[in-house]
């Protein structure tokens, strides 16, 4: 099986996160052969260190990354795949298309939706759409966290891996030793911070430096790293110390170390989709930052998710996890929310165990969109 994916980076690093995680999963786990398009090498060298902006085409962890530009490279039947996939609301190439349609024997092609926990989704997953003038149809594939869509992404014993570490304080140390952070094990609480802008931030963080409980504050580089810069200039050095609060701005890191990172934390605030699925692997309690949108829309992608998430949770966790989720997202002061949320840190934990057990009982989304892509296959040799 060949398949080529195309990526347009949107916001430096969901989107390729996502693809790159999908196509390492489809070649490692399925044997397809991958071709990953992506419109911005140096945004996803930061996540895949050995990337090489420069090149046209290269091989990276047996997949193959082209370079996708304003004038596509010629293409030849060599080149024909048995999958197209056009993910996250990105727009295949013209050109492309019309190669695609040239062939008798064409590529299946499917649209990769963003994520979403809203229940219209269930009607619309794996629905095709003919396109408006050529002979093509693409199916709609939607990631989601009931049965009734695609799953999510998870590796193969990615949540085993992650458990392991989460209850091990020996290989915890080891991986805070890899990272740099030789003190870490010292600290009373880890927060790892990946988020978008905050403007109410600064009283939440004078809470935590006015604690009784000393707090690493991890905060990996993008748009809150450089806005809290521009809030204690020793930032800028990487680390600032204020009472029970010491920050830290991590370098971009690789993935895999990055589902450490959320593991070793005991709590998570997460942004976006890609994040935001390796939350809940790790099994931390977690807060997320849902992608803005014009007009609040996006509060009620986040309602929906929190009704599904919540379903069986004691009313009180409830309350509180909701409170801070909205608070966080109209960019609040979180200081009151956040206290009682950590009070709940290990009932919210347990909690969240149930909702990962639950997850993981389902299919994930690369092995349900191989199913999908076979038995269309199976179908369309059936019907010729």
């Amino acid at each position: 099986m060949r398949c080529d994916l195309f990526c347009s980076v949107v916001d430096n690093f969901g989107d390729i996160g996502i693809c790159w995680r999908l196509a390492r999963q489809l070649q490692n786990e399925h044997q397809w052969q991958v071709t990953l398009w992506v419109d911005d090498l140096a945004s996803f060298q930061k996540i895949c260190h050995s990337v090489n902006p420069s090149l046209a085409s290269q091989w990276q962890h047996d997949v193959m990354v082209r370079h996708w530009t304003a004038v596509l490279p010629t293409l030849t039947e060599s080149d024909k795949p048995d999958l197209v996939i056009e993910a996250l609301a990105c727009t295949i190439p013209p050109s492309y298309l019309q190669w695609m349609a040239s062939f008798t024997d064409k590529a299946l092609w499917l649209n990769l939706e963003y994520l979403s926990a809203e229940d219209w989704v269930h009607g619309c997953h794996a629905l095709p759409s003919p396109h408006s003038y050529l002979p093509l149809q693409k199916y709609f594939f939607f990631p989601g966290f009931t049965e009734q869509t695609g799953g999510l992404l998870r590796e193969q014993g990615r949540v085993d891996s992650l458990t392991k570490l989460r209850d091990s304080t020996e290989l915890q140390q080891e991986f805070w030793q890899q990272l740099g952070l030789v003190d870490a094990m010292n600290y009373q609480q880890k927060i790892s911070l990946f988020a978008y802008s905050q403007s109410q931030i600064r009283p939440w963080l004078e809470l935590l430096a006015r604690s009784a409980q000393s707090t690493l504050l991890l905060v990996p580089q993008g748009q809150l790293a450089t806005d809290l810069t521009q809030l204690y200039s020793e930032l800028k050095t990487g680390r600032f110390d204020d009472k029970s609060l010491s920050i830290r701005i991590l370098d971009f890191m690789p993935q895999p170390m990055y589902d450490q990172l959320l593991a070793c934390c005991d709590i998570n605030f997460v942004r976006g989709e890609d994040s935001v699925i390796r939350a809940h692997w790790a099994g931390r309690p977690f807060i997320w930052q849902i992608y803005r949108q014009e007009e609040q829309a996006h509060l009620i992608k986040l309602q929906a998710f929190l009704d599904k998430y919540l379903q069986h949770a004691p009313p009180q966790q409830k309350d509180c996890i909701e409170k801070l989720h909205m608070a966080w997202n109209l960019e609040q002061d979180i200081s009151a929310e956040f206290s009682l949320f950590s009070n709940f840190s290990e009932q919210i934990q347990v909690h969240n165990k149930k909702w990962q057990e639950y997850l993981t009982q389902q299919q994930d989304l690369a092995s349900n969109l191989v199913r999908f892509a076979e038995n269309k296959f199976i179908m369309s040799r059936n019907f010729s």
